[in-house]
C-alpha cells in the first residue's frame, strides 16, 4: 500500500488539551489513567472506538480549513454537484442523488491549495500527501528524515518537521541554482531520480506540512 499522510483535524477551542491527551492514547503513547477517587466511582477505561469517538466529535474538519465548499451548504458545491448529476444516466432522482452526497466536501474547489498536494494518494482524498514519494528523496536528506514520515504527528511536530525539511531543501536548492523549484506547484519536466524531481518532492511535503501545522493540524501516517 504505502504511506499516505492523511491530516488530522483541528481541537476546538477549549479542546486542545483533550485532543492531545486522546490522541497520545489512541497512538500509545500514554495510557488512560485514574486518581483513588475516580477508580473508586467505578470509572473504567474507555474503548478504542469510545475515545475515537470523542475524539472525532472534539474537532474540525481539515476540510474546513482548505476552504472546501460543502454539499448541501454552499452554492457553489451544489453546483458542482447538479453538473455531476447531469453526467450520470439519470436512473436515481436528482433529490436522491443529493441526498447521497450531502455533507461532501468538494476539494476540487478547495480556496487553500496549499492543503492539496500535486503529490496525491491515488486512493485517498485530495488532500491526503503521498508520503511514498519521499522514499526516492533518501540519498539527499537521509534515512532519519525520511523514516519520520511513518510517524502521526500533532499539529506541533508536523509543523517542525515540514520546517526541517524545508532547511535542507533551502540549501539544496542554493548548492544546485533550483532555487525556482520552491515557488513551482507543478512538477518539473524531468528524469523521476533527477535532484530536481527529488527536490520539489521536499519542497511539496515541507509546504504541505508548513501549512497543516500552522493551522493546527497534524497527520496521521497510514500505511
Amino acid at each position: 500500500m504505502g504511506l499516505d499522510m492523511r491530516p488530522l483535524g483541528r481541537p476546538k477551542p477549549g479542546c486542545e488539551n483533550e485532543f492531545i491527551k486522546i490522541f497520545n492514547i489512541l497512538q500509545n503513547r500514554e495510557k488512560q489513567e485514574f486518581n483513588f477517587i475516580q477508580k473508586l466511582f467505578g470509572k473504567k477505561d474507555k474503548t478504542f472506538e469510545q475515545l475515537l469517538q470523542i475524539w472525532n466529535e472534539i474537532q474540525i474538519s481539515p476540510f474546513e480549513t482548505i476552504k472546501a465548499p460543502m454539499v448541501g451548504r454552499d452554492f457553489e458545491a451544489n453546483t458542482w454537484l447538479n453538473s455531476l448529476y447531469e453526467t450520470t444516466d439519470k436512473s436515481k432522482k436528482i433529490e436522491d442523488f443529493f441526498q447521497d452526497y450531502n455533507g461532501y466536501y468538494v476539494i476540487e474547489l478547495a480556496k487553500e491549495i496549499e492543503g492539496v498536494p500535486i503529490y496525491q494518494s491515488p486512493v485517498a482524498d485530495a488532500n491526503v500527501f503521498r508520503g511514498e514519494f519521499l522514499r526516492n528523496c533518501e540519498d539527499l536528506i537521509g534515512e532519519n528524515l525520511v523514516s519520520e514520515a511513518w510517524i502521526s504527528k500533532l499539529s506541533h511536530e508536523a509543523l517542525d518537521y515540514g520546517n526541517r525539511l524545508m532547511h535542507y531543501a533551502d540549501n539544496l536548492a542554493i548548492k544546485h541554482n533550483l532555487e525556482y523549484l520552491k515557488s513551482t506547484r507543478i512538477p518539473p519536466e524531468c528524469d523521476e531520480e533527477s535532484i530536481d524531481a527529488k527536490l520539489h518532492i521536499i519542497f511539496s511535503l515541507s509546504k504541505w506540512l508548513q501549512f497543516y501545522g500552522k493551522n493546527g493540524h497534524g497527520y496521521e501516517a497510514d500505511f
